[in-house]
């Protein structure tokens, strides 16, 4: 099993209404993407300087699975959108 981790550091002062939408976004590929087994965001609430702002967590069946989902329309369009609102992105991959 794959699994892909995002975390997101949002521009200052971004309207908390975007970061939702964003997170309801991600969690809805798992409906529009095939192969995405499970995929979960989370808004952050530690105030630590570095803590980082939400967090994805999506499973795969194996590498290749991951790599459809990283090119898929639908994966693609959610990109576009957190662009416009996030000052960096993390990410880490890794199987289990």
């Amino acid at each position: 099993m794959i699994i892909h981790v995002v975390m997101f550091k949002f521009q200052n002062n971004i309207d908390e209404a975007l970061i939702t939408e964003a997170k309801e976004q991600i969690e809805l590929l798992v409906d529009l993407v095939p192969r995405l087994q499970n995929i979960k965001a989370g808004i952050n609430f530690a105030e630590e300087d570095r803590a980082m702002d939400m967090v994805l967590i999506s499973h795969f069946e194996n590498r290749e699975d991951l790599d459809f989902y990283a090119s898929h329309p639908e994966h693609l369009k959610v990109i576009e959108f957190i662009k416009t609102i996030a000052e960096y992105t993390k990410v880490v991959d890794y199987e289990t």
